[in-house]
């Protein structure tokens, strides 16, 4: 995760540059979760100039989420067009707390999924797959049992082939 800010707009060039290193970690993102400001003036506006400077740092071909903000406050009009123009986009106000579960649902399924479903029955001398897992797959069952943590999920394949002498 990372937090590009809302300032980008307007800031001195020389503090962009001085931000550069952390907005290029966003070019390593598996997904961009751009929230707007739909009560502000110019919401196109901010669009466009978080855009540029994700351009600048590589990062213009990441999937991108567009999160319209404030709809408690926003002229409905405005996000009506935000939403048209944006159509890969979610309308939330993170004050009242609309639309947040449909935001929450649109980034799951916009993230990427480990390939690979599996079994295993780890033994507790290998805690560093069982770790690797937490880290780098999805699990969707575990037990800890006398024999080691029987786990099951998705992983990559590398990381499933490390499993398949723990398969269950």
């Amino acid at each position: 995760m990372s937090d590009t800010v809302g300032f980008v707009r307007h800031l001195p060039h020389q503090l962009v540059e001085a931000f550069r290193s952390t907005l290029e970690e966003v070019a390593d993102a598996d997904l961009i979760v751009h929230v707007v400001d739909g009560s502000h003036p110019d919401p196109e506006g901010q669009l466009t100039a978080v855009r540029e400077v994700l351009a600048d740092v590589g990062a213009t071909e990441i999937p991108e989420l567009v999160v319209i903000n404030k709809t408690d406050i926003a002229d409905p009009l405005v996000v009506d067009r935000l939403r048209r123009r944006e159509p890969h986009s979610v309308a939330v106000s993170a004050h009242t707390g609309e639309g947040i579960a449909e935001a929450l649902a649109a980034i799951e399924a916009d993230l990427p999924r480990p390939r690979v479903e599996f079994t295993a029955l780890v033994p507790y001398a290998r805690g560093d797959l069982v770790d690797r897992i937490h880290k780098d797959g999805e699990i969707t069952g575990m037990e800890h049992t006398a024999d080691g943590t029987r786990i099951s999920g998705r992983a990559s394949e590398a990381l499933a082939s490390e499993l398949a002498a723990y398969a269950v």
